[in-house]
Parts: structure tokens; C-alpha cells; sequence
């Protein structure tokens, strides 16, 4: 980026306090990372989760830090720095990034996708229906960010507010006029997503997950609710309301409020004609529609992605024949068929609700026609009330279950498993096993199968690591299916 003029950069901010000059200072980078500091720059601090940057504003002035924005004034105040004081730092970061790369959501048609589940799947869509129908458009997501064509690796399901705001300049540079981007409960609380201006909103659902930060369910209802409670007037707010929560989400919302649903009247309803493991008949508004994709929890994604089509202002009938040719989200229900006759699903199903959803379209599917085993795991260092809510809703709709590791970091993967285990009574446990090693468990249930069943690997999903004791080693599901498979042809 130019240099920018440390009183245009202001701008946006509110500040309690000024320390120092801002006359004719040219800021020359904005970091909130004191590692990346470079002379000339301005620095701002803010109050992490684990670290508290604050500390670092001695180091970053004597690496030549020209202004400093902070929640708190160092006991030490340098001359020739100016210092600006404001309430939040996390809020600042958000508005100075926005300015500092020109406003970019301004000059894009930025959806933002929300909720516990199908937030990757329904976002990636909208991207795929975007560049279907001609459209330059990008995407941030947790599987990948991509910039038209261009793949960035993610780090994060939303990012900071600097990666982010970069994302969407170089979105804009790269001549997209539209953007799709998951918003997660974190980003909300954290403030990455102050600043930008949203054309529209989706609601997927909520269901239990991340209660090892928010604590409370109404604590992470708030914090999905608080991204609709800043939609402009003249965006739309595009909800689920089969979810019990999806009419609270926007009824402090200024937005223009739509619908969506499989069971009610809604603006936009969607209705299952016929299912198959590789595809579902599709009704939606009254148009049938075939698509790539199975299960209710999909019905739903693909619903939503025709409303906010719609609600964009793309064409009707474009809309409902590119519905045809969008494709699974890698680990998302990705089915394989293995040489022995049995089919093999990678999903990243990793809360219950996720779990229970996966597991229904399965059955719904096969019926009573062949076996579902499923191998399912845990993460380790998050919210452990799960994990026995997790093995007791994948035994009640599976014909054998293994227990296995998911991402243990730094917890016991045994410990994990007992934690497991202890949601399943006597009968669930019988038909249970417990095998640390994923590989192992992927194997087992593949040993198990026989033609016609169905082995669900679930919880890792488009994963390509496995996180233990702080190190990430490459683990891909799908990989491993594939190296069973082609030895299952010799």
C-alpha cells in the first residue's frame, strides 16, 4: 500500500485521548503484529485472547514506530511519537484496516454467512454461483480464500482484521464485484468484521459448539445476532426459519428481512422430492431443481444460496440452471465409492448437531439397506461437554461405532475418549470401539464394511493435518481412503 497521511488514517476513529503531533506525519504500514514492525509504521495494541500487545509498545517505538493506538498509555512516552487512545483496540484495528486499504467492501456486494453449521458450504456456493453465472467474485472461508481464480491458503475461518480488509482490496484490484465470506461468532466478539459494509446477510442455524470461549449458548447467540444487529438498512438479512433462533437473529436488525425454509411458509421454500447418495430432487419455490448434493442439511444450504441469488439481483432462471452445476465443498459429504462395492463419506460433521444431521441423509437414503459405520472423534483443548453428546447421537444412528482421535493438541487422546465413551450406555457400548489412532479406526471400519454399507469418516472433514501436542502432521481422511481403496484393487 501508498503512504497514507496519519490524519486521513484517523479518520474513522473516535479518539479519547492524543498524545503528540498528527500534522504531516506519512505512515508508511499499519501492524498489530510488533514482529512485522518497520520504521515509519503505526502500531496498534491490542488485548488478545493469550497475549496483551500493549506490552510491546516500547519495543515497537524503538523500532521506529511514528504513531501508537492504544486502550492505555505506556509509562514512558517517546517524543516524536503520537500516541491515540481509544476505548477498543480490537475496534480501531478493524476501522484503521478498512481505511488504510481503501475502504474495499465499499466497492464490493459483500454477503456475509453466519451460524454453527454450513457456514464453508452456502458461502462457497454463492462464490460458485457467482462465477457460474459470468461474475468475478471472491470468497473467505475456512477451507480456502480465493481471489477470482487465485487460491489463498486460510488460517482462520474469519481472519484478522489486516488479512481480511488485504483479501477484499486485492478482491477489488482483481476486478471482483462481488464477495462471500464466513462470519464466525469469534470474528463477531472480536470485532474483525467492524468497519465493513455488508449487502447482505445469511443465517444458516445454531446448535452447541465453541462454548469453550463464549460459556454460554446465550453468550454465542448474542455474538451471531450482533452481526445482523449491524447490517445497513439497505442490506438483506436472509434467515433459516425451521431454526428456533432465526427469527431472533434479526429482530433488532435494520436489514431487509427474508426467509427460508424446508417445513413453513417462507419467501423462499424448499422442498426434497427425491435423495440419493450422490445427488437430491430438489423443489424450490415451486421449480425442480436436480443438484449434486444430499440430505436436509444440504436442502437447506442450497435454499439459502438460491434466495441470496436472488436477493442480489442475479436472474431467476440463470439462478435456478447453474443450481445444477454447483459441486460438494471438499469434505463436505464427499462421498466415495470403494472397488469392494461400499461407499465411504468424508465430512467435517464436528458437532452433535452436525454429527445427527450427517447420519439422517444417510439413512434417509440407504434405509434399511446396508450397514453405517462411523468413525467419529473429538478435538482436544475445546468444549468438552460435547464430546458424550457426540458418541451418543453417532450410536443411536449407526450400526457400529469407533471412537477415535480428531485433533487431540495438547489433551490425551485416551482422556478424549473416555469422554466420549461416557455419553453411551451399556447396549451403545457393545457395539463401540475405541482406537486412538485414526488411520487405525479408518481402517477398521473399512475392514468392517461390506457391499452396500456405508462408512461416515467424520469430524476433520477438508483437514490435511492432525494437531498433537502442538505440531501438525499431515492427516488427510480422504487420503487415506483413497491409499485403502487402491489396495483393495489388487
Amino acid at each position: 500500500m501508498e503512504n497514507m497521511l496519519l490524519k486521513e488514517l484517523l479518520k474513522p476513529l473516535v479518539a479519547e485521548k492524543v498524545v503528540g503531533n498528527t500534522d504531516g506525519i506519512e505512515i508508511k504500514d499499519l501492524v498489530c503484529d510488533s514482529r512485522r514492525m518497520v520504521p515509519g509504521a503505526m502500531f496498534v495494541a491490542v488485548r488478545g485472547v493469550a497475549v496483551d500487545s500493549h506490552k510491546f509498545i516500547p519495543q515497537v517505538v524503538a523500532d521506529g514506530a511514528v504513531a501508537v493506538v492504544c486502550e492505555q498509555l505506556p509509562e514512558d512516552v517517546a517524543d516524536g511519537v503520537c500516541y491515540i487512545v481509544v476505548k477498543n483496540g480490537s475496534e480501531a484495528l478493524a476501522l484503521l484496516a478498512s481505511a488504510w486499504y481503501g475502504y474495499p467492501s465499499e466497492k464490493l456486494s459483500l454477503v456475509g454467512v453466519t451460524g454453527t453449521n454450513g457456514k464453508t458450504t452456502t458461502a462457497t456456493l454463492m462464490y460458485e454461483m457467482a462465477q457460474l453465472l459470468g461474475y468475478k467474485a471472491g470468497l473467505i472461508s475456512t477451507v480456502r480464500n480465493i481471489i477470482d481464480k487465485r487460491v489463498v491458503h486460510a488460517e482462520q475461518t474469519t481472519p484478522d482484521p489486516l488479512t481480511l480488509n488485504r483479501l477484499l482490496h486485492e478482491m477489488v484490484e482483481a476486478g471482483c464485484r462481488y464477495a462471500f465470506m464466513e462470519v464466525s461468532s469469534h470474528a463477531c466478539v472480536q470485532h474483525r468484521i467492524d468497519g465493513l459494509k455488508f449487502r447482505g446477510g445469511i443465517f444458516t442455524n445454531l446448535t452447541r459448539d465453541h462454548l469453550d470461549y463464549h460459556k454460554t449458548v446465550e453468550n454465542y447467540i448474542k455474538a451471531k445476532k450482533s452481526f445482523f444487529d449491524g447490517l445497513p438498512s439497505d442490506a438483506f438479512a436472509l434467515v433459516n426459519i425451521d431454526d428456533k433462533v432465526g427469527t431472533v437473529m434479526v429482530q433488532s436488525s435494520r436489514a431487509g428481512k427474508y426467509t427460508y425454509s424446508l417445513r413453513s411458509m417462507a419467501d423462499f421454500k424448499g422442498k426434497i422430492i427425491e435423495s440419493r447418495l450422490n445427488g437430491t430432487l430438489l423443489d424450490i419455490n415451486g421449480r425442480e431443481i436436480e443438484v449434486l448434493f444430499t440430505g436436509r442439511f444440504n436442502a437447506y444450504n442450497l435454499t439459502a444460496v438460491y434466495g441470496a441469488s436472488l436477493l442480489l439481483g442475479f436472474p431467476e432462471e440463470d439462478v435456478a440452471v447453474k443450481m445444477s452445476l454447483l459441486v460438494p465443498v471438499a469434505g463436505r459429504f464427499q462421498t466415495l465409492v470403494s472397488p469392494r462395492g461400499y461407499t465411504a463419506i468424508v465430512d467435517y460433521a464436528h458437532t452433535p448437531d452436525a454429527l445427527v444431521n450427517v447420519l439422517n441423509a444417510i439413512r434417509e437414503v440407504t434405509g434399511t439397506r446396508g450397514k453405517i459405520i462411523t468413525v467419529v472423534g473429538a478435538g482436544g483443548n475445546r468444549d468438552k461437554g460435547k464430546r458424550p453428546i457426540m458418541a451418543k447421537e453417532a450410536a443411536q444412528r449407526s450400526d457400529r461405532l469407533i471412537l477415535t482421535s480428531d485433533n487431540p493438541r495438547f489433551e490425551d487422546p485416551e482422556e478424549i475418549l473416555r469422554d466420549m465413551e461416557a455419553g453411551l450406555d451399556t447396549e451403545a457400548a457393545r457395539h463401540t470401539l475405541k482406537i486412538a489412532d485414526r488411520r487405525e479406526a479408518i481402517k477398521a471400519a473399512t475392514c468392517f464394511a461390506e457391499p452396500g454399507d456405508v462408512v461416515l469418516v467424520a469430524g476433520k472433514g477438508h483437514e490435511d493435518y492432525q494437531e498433537i501436542k502442538g505440531v501438525k502432521h499431515h492427516f488427510d481422511d480422504k487420503e487415506v481412503i483413497e491409499a485403502i481403496f487402491a489396495e483393495e484393487k489388487k
